[in-house]
C-alpha cells in the first residue's frame, strides 16, 4: 500500500503550487481563473481517492450551492489537460478522476463488491514488465495495472454467506 500521508503544512502548500499550475494553464489557453473553478480544483485537490465528476459535485455542493455539475465537469476535464489529474475508467465504467503527485508509478486493486480501490507500488513487478517489452521488442510508453477481486472485508463477507 502506498503511504499517503504528508503534513498538513506540506499538503496546503502541495495544493496551492498545482492551483497555481492551473491558473497558469488556464491562461496560456485563453481561459478564466474563476472562483468556482478555484473552489473546485482546491476540493479535488484534496481528495485522497479517486472520485467521480458527480461524487466530487455532491462533495461541493453542500458548502457551495451556487456551483453547478457542468461546472464542476468541465473544471476537471480542465484540470486532467493541465496535467494535474488522471482519467480513471474501471470495471464499472465510471470515468473517475486521481489527482497526480510527484510519487511514483502505482497501481490498483478494485473490490467488485463495494467498490474500494487500493493503490501499490511494487518494483519488482514494474522491472518485469519491462523485462517482457523488452524480450518482445517493445518500446512501452505507458502502461497500468488493475486488479480485480474482493478486499479483505468483502471477502470476510462473501466466504461467511
Amino acid at each position: 500500500m502506498r503511504n499517503s500521508y504528508k503534513s498538513k503544512p506540506a499538503a496546503i502548500l502541495e495544493i496551492s503550487e498545482k492551483k497555481k499550475q492551473l491558473k497558469s494553464y488556464l491562461k496560456q489557453r485563453g481561459f478564466k481563473s474563476t472562483c468556482q473553478r478555484d473552489i473546485i480544483a482546491g476540493e479535488f485537490l484534496k481528495c485522497s481517492q479517486h472520485i467521480t465528476a458527480e461524487e466530487l459535485y455532491k462533495k461541493i455542493g453542500k458548502k457551495f450551492k451556487n456551483i453547478g455539475f457542468t461546472t464542476v465537469y468541465r473544471t476537471l476535464k480542465l484540470i486532467v489537460k493541465s496535467g494535474l489529474a488522471t482519467e480513471r475508467v474501471f470495471a464499472d465504467n465510471l470515468m473517475r478522476y486521481e489527482p497526480l503527485s510527484s510519487e511514483a508509478h502505482h497501481d490498483h486493486l478494485i473490490c467488485l463488491n463495494c467498490g474500494s480501490i487500493a493503490e501499490f507500488e511494487n518494483t519488482r513487478i514494474e522491472k518485469l514488465q519491462e523485462r517482457i517489452a523488452d524480450e518482445f521488442g517493445f518500446n512501452t510508453v505507458t502502461h497500468k495495472m488493475e486488479l480485480y477481486g474482493y478486499c479483505r472485508l468483502c471477502k470476510k463477507i462473501t466466504t461467511a454467506l
